[in-house]
């Protein structure tokens, strides 16, 4: 790769170990994609809970945080994806002691590293959404694909150490969707069915992630009749993300990079699939309703404070039979305890839950410690993963969720 003179200074060590071994690393990632050069970023978002990182990654951000030689702190905003765990709830799910000792020694290395540990992964909705044509560095799936899609920012997905490399040395290697030429549309589809409630949106995300299938796939949707809203685009790119590992998306005439087809070299491609209701119905028929809920779970993405207050307004007057977990961030979480939107919920028998997300908080243990298996959710990403975490899970709309926790049966 060709270094500046300031990259040439870090892998010297001119800023010390830390910095030092951020771009041996990046350099590593840049030649392993054929990168020619470093792209500058503008923020970070690192992947933060310990189910992921694990005893050796917390060790390894513990010897950079006790690093005394030069420079160990970020130089960029850089910002957490959720937790683990819910400090204030874990004895709600559960948890282990070691569970939340490994949660809380994590967060003192990166409080030492200089990381925000802002625990969400909705942070377009809730911190600094990333601008079109900005370079960020974003580990989330489900951050990189709207902020790639909706937002019109660059970023490929960063995997930990990469996110806080580039948080370290402020720069990424240029490759993928950082370049032009990966955000050109290489597959046409058509809908001629526009979902209406957040469950359809994820499921129809999903049915296209699967036709897409891998990273490099660039999706064009023709056909959605009408602007959708934050909340509708955050659940069709976060099941696509999951489902196809998609990381861009463009609706024609809706997202900033499609006004036309051929603004993305849409025009030059067939439509290779045509798209309605019957897909959307078949994918989520593919997760049977089988008896009895044990559990019912919002979150994956993190709840914005407008799911909330639907939510809690869902709940109002009703009282639970099984457990109902609502997960959001600890920026939403402030304002829904302010406008009784957790008062309610909580009323009902359900519990609000802030800065981590179920299925990174050992959910695999969560439910044998509670005899969990079967779970219903309005998210299509979450039905996804869960299946390899144990569980049997059914994908509903909320209102069918809500209901399925006052009734243990998902309608």
């Amino acid at each position: 790769m060709i270094l500046d003179e300031e990259e040439q200074a870090l892998l010297a060590g001119a800023a010390g170990s830390v910095p030092q071994q951020a771009i041996r690393h990046q350099i590593q990632v840049g030649e392993f994609f054929g990168a020619r050069d470093f792209v500058r970023v503008a923020q970070a978002h690192v992947m933060a809970d310990t189910e992921s990182l694990g005893q050796a990654g917390v060790r390894w951000l513990e010897a950079l945080a006790a690093t005394r030689d030069g420079r160990r702190r970020v130089c960029i905003p850089t910002i957490t994806d959720p937790r683990g765990t819910d400090f204030a709830k874990a004895g709600e799910l559960g948890q282990s002691d070691w569970m939340l000792d490994l949660e809380r020694r994590a967060i003192v290395a990166f409080v030492k590293l200089g990381v925000t540990m802002t625990d969400t992964c909705i942070n377009y909705q809730t911190v600094l959404a990333a601008t079109r044509g900005e370079h960020v560095a974003f580990g989330d799936t489900g951050v990189v694909i709207y902020s790639n899609s909706v937002n019109g920012a660059r970023s490929n997905f960063e995997g930990g150490p990469s996110a806080l490399a580039a948080g370290l040395t402020g720069r990424t290697p240029r490759y993928g969707f950082h370049l032009d030429e990966h955000r050109r549309a290489t597959l046409r589809l058509r809908v001629d069915w526009t979902p209406r409630t957040l469950n359809d949106w994820g499921a129809l995300g999903a049915v296209i992630g699967r036709l897409a299938g891998q990273y490099w796939v660039v999706p064009v949707v023709e056909g959605i009749d009408r602007p959708p809203s934050s909340d509708e685009l955050k659940h069709f790119g976060a099941a696509m993300a999951s489902f196809g590992s998609t990381a861009l998306f463009h609706l024609v005439g809706l997202t900033p990079e499609a006004p036309r087809l051929a603004d993305v070299g849409a025009d030059r491609l067939a439509i290779a699939h045509r798209l309605g209701e019957a897909e959307v119905r078949a994918l989520q028929q593919s997760y049977p309703r089988d008896g009895r809920v044990d559990v019912v779970v919002f979150s994956a993405p993190q709840l914005s404070l407008l799911e909330l207050r639907e939510l809690s307004a869902l709940c109002a007057g009703r009282r639970f039979t099984v457990p109902l977990l609502a997960v959001t961030s600890p920026q939403v979480k402030p304002d829904a305890d302010r406008f009784g939107y957790t008062e309610t919920i909580e009323a009902a028998g359900g519990s609000v839950f802030a800065g981590m997300c179920f299925y990174q908080s050992y959910a695999r243990e969560i439910a044998e410690a509670k005899g969990w298996k079967r779970l219903a959710t309005n998210s299509a990403k979450l039905v996804n993963i869960l299946g390899g975490y144990g569980y049997a899970p059914m994908l509903g709309s909320m209102q069918a969720c809500v209901e399925a926790a006052e009734t243990g049966v998902l309608a």
